[in-house]
């Protein structure tokens, strides 16, 4: 970003700290209000009002943050949705692009409201009226019947890690039982996610899995060509001619 950019971020970034505080004095001790900036991906939490996720100023993102932060000034807002805290509290959330006037993305406005006493009473009240179970035998509640968990911490590794173990209970195999392929598409998945995106965190997943940097590495290229491959046009070769 130029300098002029940069100004521009800070004056938002400045301009925000009173409305989060105030957001976060309004909804009282329901409401967490976070402004993340994304120049500092490892630390871009730089006004935090609230406490619901443990996180304080300097504090990481989450695997929310990182795939914002991968798709870049293209970064849609994510409103309304639903995740779960590891010490399972169910948040509702919505995390709104911050950007210049030019339309370069640069950090996060994001308010997390505590939602689970809500969500409890909604399901008592559905079981004193009756409400008949659906299809898949879970009451509407309004809710996701199944949210995931989501990492929230001060510590960048923390949500590598999470998402590294994520990962790997989604294939229901650790990495050694894994295939070259299945590694090549682990390592796909991650990027998808956006965890490469920030500083260190190659060598940390290559520590996670007990492999090398130079493999971790390897397998990410490997997973990234494969992509660009899927994504080029039969008959064309990687340098756009005919094959």
């Amino acid at each position: 970003m130029g300098a002029s950019v940069n100004a521009e971020a800070d004056a938002v970034i400045a301009a925000l700290r009173p409305v989060a505080e105030g957001l976060a004095a309004t909804f009282g001790r329901s409401c967490e209000v976070v402004v993340h900036d994304f120049r500092t991906p490892e630390n871009s939490v730089v006004v935090i009002a609230g406490d619901l996720t443990g996180r304080a100023v300097g504090g990481s993102m989450s695997a929310i943050g990182m795939d914002l932060l991968r798709q870049g000034d293209a970064a849609p807002d994510r409103l309304n949705y639903v995740t779960r805290t590891p010490a399972g509290r169910m948040l509702k959330s919505s995390t709104v692009v911050l950007r210049t006037s030019d339309g370069t993305a640069f950090g996060a406005f994001c308010v997390n409201l505590d939602i689970t006493a809500l969500t409890q009473v909604h399901e008592l009240v559905g079981d004193l009226v009756g409400v008949v179970p659906g299809a898949a035998g879970q009451r509407a509640t309004g809710v996701a019947a199944v949210v995931p968990t989501t990492t929230f911490s001060n510590e960048v590794d923390d949500v590598v890690d999470a998402a590294v173990d994520g990962l790997q209970l989604a294939h229901g195999k650790q990495w050694a039982q894994l295939d070259r392929a299945e590694r090549a598409e682990l390592f796909a998945r991650l990027d998808a996610t956006g965890v490469f995106a920030v500083r260190r965190a190659v060598p940390r997943v290559a520590a996670r899995l007990g492999i090398s940097r130079a493999s971790a590495y390897a397998y990410l290229s490997d997973a990234r060509k494969r992509a660009a491959d899927r994504g080029r046009a039969p008959g064309t070769s990687a340098k756009g001619g005919s094959a």
